[in-house]
């Protein structure tokens, strides 16, 4: 009987979706496959020891999906696939591989390994060669060439009297705490600093398993030396070792061997442990592309003044509050450029506002894995884990990089610029040498922050995230050419990265310059109410969760909220904008309430109503503080930002009235409308040249 694939809730988002799933079943063993793409060749990735799943390939099934058909399957004992009790020889592995295969109806495959994998494509390459196009080895796991240096070699099978360091790769030890060896195993695989993530995932894989399990393909027979040196000879087919410089598993030396062996073609990634495929994807994915699919032609430069300047905009799909301030700025770009022409990469809902105002959307975008799709995923009743959500959106900000360097690889452009693109930020400073132009970053927030009831692990989580970016623009600061903070230095939370670490403002001002707030509009110039529909004789409240499709459930408690509020005030007007990504039909509705979807220029109609219901949002929250108009604001639980950045910035401006989900009912949301409406405010002003300012500052390095 075939085990039902499950996988937890924080991986249901994935970065690309199987076009195939099934099961083929040999000699009783029922075998989980996924087929990704189209066209040729066949990218088999193998599966390695049992002790993860197929899932392990996340970093590269969608890249390599977009050049070609990809194949992969949860080798016996693991995620979808059965957990004999017996049946775990090499052999049985390289069968199975096989019967996929067939499967699939794939008849040559280019074989891609990691760690014991290299021994079942071994024996497919040698003993199957009119099946295999080509095989690429990952730290491969053989027994020829030097181990790894510093290992203690402890017996396997007998019950010690430590458990320390590697006596851990002991049978006992795994039957009597079987988690304490996955997190030893996994910190060792990964031991590049900063590898938190991959080591949660893995151990989490792992625990899908048992030791019963591992302890089986411990027994099972693997090559020996003479025979694997018997294979490497008759393997014809071209070969690819990617070897860790610091692998702690199986050590440099084994991937050295098998080069020499196959005479296939060695690279030695220095600084790298036993899963490059994790830590340094972006190195993995393009040798793979390299090797896999030929090269294409490299983009034509055209020299002297015949070419003009051109910029690549990158805006994060978070939310719409980007495309509004990031046009700003590109308009300001042109005016200061003439002929720039600025081309964006970018998704949904962020895409709809700019193509609306004539915008060019580069057709790349059109690649991208939705990251809002993610973030909803995530979201629950107003709650949004907003640091662990972007944390397990590892595999799409991968992605999306990727989507990007293939376009700037293909495309030349003078300037980059990154409004809150994570990705593009995070691997331009993991592989600097991939930058090809100028690079602005700009951002409204700087520093992860635990929430209080994330514990010891979660401040440890956020301030070792911190202390990578620390180390990255200090290691790096060529990398970002222009880093400009969307906002003034007293905007910035006065708290430390972490313990031992700067703080924030402090850190900051050294690495960054200041633009003042992007509202992306004049609060003088919005016009009057009347032109947009409202009398002065009712008092206006517009409701609006922003972009996302997390609000849903704010909407609801506000709508819910009007009949007492309407009650107390006959004259409200209440106006609920459902957003691009809500339906307006799946909400509530009452007499004298109006729902509407997406409002083109929603600031206009913030700018002139009486008071607005929002959540925590920066921009929304800024655009009113900016028309100086009274609003609550909701913040998501669990939403770091909203929680604590975005609220100093407001109460520096003393604006708005905080409300909280939790605590604050229908009955509390009408009594605070009914306060707050038509209020006077007395909020700081806000700059009205920040998308000016940031344009000169970006400017100057076209």
């Amino acid at each position: 009987m075939a085990v039902e694939v499950t996988r937890s809730a924080r991986e249901q988002t994935r970065a690309r979706y199987p076009a195939e799933t099934g099961y083929v079943e040999r000699d009783g063993v029922s075998l989980y496959y996924e087929v990704y793409g189209s066209g040729e060749p066949t990218v088999l990735l193998l599966p390695t020891w049992s002790i993860v799943h197929s899932r392990h390939w996340k970093m590269q099934i969608a890249y390599l999906a977009r050049h070609c058909r990809v194949v992969v399957f949860d080798g016996r004992g693991n995620g979808g696939s059965d957990r004999p009790e017996t049946g775990y020889d090499e052999r049985d592995f390289a069968a199975d591989a096989l019967a996929v295969m067939d499967r699939t109806g794939t008849e040559r495959a280019v074989l891609v390994s990691l760690s014991l994998g290299a021994q079942r494509a071994l024996i497919l390459a040698a003993e199957h060669p009119e099946r295999v196009e080509s095989a690429v080895f990952i730290c491969p796991a053989v027994p020829i060439g030097e181990p790894p240096s510093g290992r203690k070699l402890y017996p396997w099978a007998v019950e010690l009297s430590t458990d320390e360091g590697w006596a851990k790769y002991n049978r006992w030890y795994w039957l009597r705490d079987y988690r304490g060896f996955l997190e030893f195993f996994f910190a060792e695989m990964f031991s590049e600093p900063h590898s938190t993530k991959a080591i949660e995932d893995c151990v989490g894989w792992g625990l899908e398993t048992t030791p019963e399990v591992l302890i089986e393909t411990q027994i099972a027979e693997g090559l020996d030396e003479e025979r694997t040196r018997e294979l490497a000879a008759r393997v014809q087919a071209p070969v690819l070792v990617i070897q860790g410089g610091d692998d702690r598993i199986t050590g440099a030396g084994r991937g050295v061997a098998l080069a020499e062996e196959t005479g296939g073609r060695l690279v030695l990634l220095a600084g790298s442990g036993h899963g490059p495929h994790v830590r340094d994807p972006v190195v993995v994915n393009t040798l793979l592309r390299e090797f896999v699919v030929p090269p294409r032609p490299p983009a034509t430069w055209v020299r002297g003044r015949s070419r003009g300047k051109r910029a690549l905009f990158v805006s994060s799909p978070i939310g719409l509050g980007h495309a509004q301030r990031d046009a700003a700025i590109a308009d300001e770009l042109r005016n200061l450029h003439p002929g720039l022409r600025i081309d964006w990469l970018a998704q949904h809902p962020v895409t709809a506002a700019l193509e609306a105002r004539g915008e060019r959307v580069h057709p790349a975008s059109a690649l991208l894995a939705t990251e809002a799709a993610h973030i909803e995923s995530e979201s629950a009743e107003h709650d949004l884990h907003c640091f662990q959500a972007i944390r397990r959106m590892d595999e799409i900000l991968l992605a999306n990089f990727m989507v990007f360097d293939d376009l700037v690889r293909e495309e030349q452009y003078d300037l980059w610029i990154g409004d809150e693109a994570w990705e593009l930020d995070y691997y331009l400073h993991e592989n600097p040498e991939r930058k090809r132009a100028a690079f602005a970053w700009l951002t409204d927030f700087v520093g992860w922050l635990p929430m209080e009831d994330g514990g010891a692990h979660e401040s440890f989580l956020t301030a070792d995230y911190n202390a990578e970016m620390i180390e990255h623009v200090e290691r790096f600061p060529r990398v970002r050419d222009r880093a400009v903070f969307v906002g003034s230095a007293a905007d910035i939370i006065p708290d430390r990265f972490g313990p031992g670490l700067p703080r924030i403002r402090d850190w900051t001002e050294r690495h960054f310059s200041f633009a003042g707030y992007v509202t992306g509009f004049d609060p003088r110039e919005v016009g009057d109410r009347g032109v947009l529909g409202y009398r002065d004789d009712e008092r206006v409240c517009l409701v609006t969760v922003g972009g996302s499709g997390i609000g849903g459930h704010l909407l609801r408690r506000v709508i819910a909220a009007f009949p007492e509020a309407k009650e107390r005030m006959p004259e409200l007007r209440m106006v609920v904008v459902a957003g691009p990504r809500i339906d307006p039909a799946s909400l509530p509705s009452h007499d004298g309430l109006e729902v509407r979807a997406y409002v083109p220029e929603l600031y206009r109609h913030l700018a002139v109503c009486d008071l607005a219901v929002v959540q925590g949002g920066l921009t929304t929250a800024m655009e009113l503080t900016a028309s100086r108009r009274p609003f609550l604001y909701f913040p998501l639980r669990h939403h770091f930002e909203q929680n604590f950045h975005v609220r100093h910035r407001l109460e520096r401006y003393r604006a708005g009235r905080c409300m909280d989900f939790e605590a604050d009912g229908p009955h509390e949301i009408a009594v605070a409308i009914a306060e707050e409406i038509g209020r006077d405010v007395d909020y700081r002003p806000v700059e009205t040249d920040g998308a000016a300012k940031a344009a000169e500052l970006i400017a100057e390095l076209i």
